[in-house]
């Protein structure tokens, strides 16, 4: 792979991710805000909505070059699946971790500890999207 190739993917991935943290802010405004729902249970439900609108333009847009951008059963359903075991257990975990540490503990807003969450799992997820998720054909 060229080093050129590899970067647009990288601008691609924080493009989407750019989108995916406002989905997600939104979503935890929604679930704590509005619907009332306790801020660990809520970035959990968060997460899992910006994890879904992630992986449809990492499939699409960011990885189109492997995965056709067509949804083929073939290839979404396993992509899908390891998504969600790879980037959705990062984001997951580490945006639970993360939030009751920087909410719980330390009482930062729950909307900018978030963001921090967001940040913190980045790089491990572009990692995983890269090597694993939407890894070649073999």
């Amino acid at each position: 792979m060229s080093a050129r190739l590899l970067i647009v993917r990288w601008l691609k991935f924080h493009a989407v991710g750019a989108i995916g943290i406002l989905v997600q802010l939104a979503a935890l405004a929604l679930y704590t805000g509005v619907l009332g729902i306790h801020y660990l249970v809520a970035t959990a439900l968060a997460v899992e909505t910006a994890l879904v609108h992630n992986f449809v333009w990492h499939y699409r847009w960011t990885w189109k070059d492997r995965t056709g951008g067509a949804p083929r059963r073939d290839l979404l359903l396993p992509a899908l699946w390891r998504f969600h075991v790879s980037n959705g257990l990062v984001s997951m975990l580490g945006n639970l971790v993360f939030m009751r540490v920087l909410v719980g503990r330390f009482h930062v807003h729950y909307m900018t500890a978030n963001l921090l969450s967001i940040a913190l799992c980045a790089l491990a997820n572009f990692l995983l999207s890269e090597l694993f998720v939407f890894r070649g054909r073999r």
